[in-house]
């Protein structure tokens, strides 16, 4: 088995046994408390996000919690949250504001995206990890979309990694196009940088 074929598998072994988790709910619980805490005290107003797919980890909720104390904090700068949207031509991301209630649509994979609304350019981003590992590394599903993404926006993001413990990978060996993270959060707390 090729290099290739191997993370192709383990891919598919993680999301298996994400989706299987006895506990998933306990650990997305864990991990909406652990998010909850980490936003606290950020300055980044502008929050990329995903839609969550394969027993990923929702972050909306800590997300959409996050924003509503700001407006009642009443801060100057509105707080917004973008979901992904795919440039097929690019095979990069930009993000449209999302809001509980906007009006969305599937996108060519078939996962939902906020419809018509604003362009943002995050200062902070929340990235799912079908699996991370040491430095800060990621495993997602193989298509590249983020890691080019990353390499072209300008100013760069904060960049958070969220998982389940079960996705930690010890061995896992980043390739030369993989954008590491600044941070990776899990059901346990922070995990990356330790």
């Amino acid at each position: 088995m090729d290099k290739a074929e191997a993370k192709r598998a383990l891919r598919k072994a993680l999301i298996e046994e994400r989706l299987n988790l006895p506990d998933r709910l306990a650990r997305a619980e864990a991990l909406q408390r652990v998010m909850r805490i980490w936003l606290f005290d950020r300055p980044e107003t502008v929050i990329g996000a995903y839609w969550p797919i394969k027993g990923e980890f929702d972050p909306l909720p800590a997300l959409h919690r996050w924003k509503e104390d700001g407006e009642l904090n009443g801060e100057p700068q509105r707080r917004q949250i973008g979901l992904p949207v795919v440039n097929k031509q690019h095979k990069t991301l930009t993000f449209h504001t999302w809001y509980p209630g906007c009006p969305m649509e599937e996108d060519a994979y078939g996962i939902p995206k906020p419809k018509d609304t604003e362009v943002i350019v995050p200062t902070l981003l929340f990235v799912p990890c079908v699996g991370y590992g040491i430095g800060g590394y990621r495993l997602g599903y193989g298509g590249g979309f983020y890691d080019r993404t990353l390499a072209t926006l300008l100013p760069k993001p904060f960049t958070v990694g969220l998982g389940y413990t079960h996705g930690f990978l010890e061995d896992l060996e980043p390739e030369d196009h993989d954008e590491p993270l600044n941070a990776i959060l899990n059901d346990n707390g922070v995990v990356w940088p330790i």
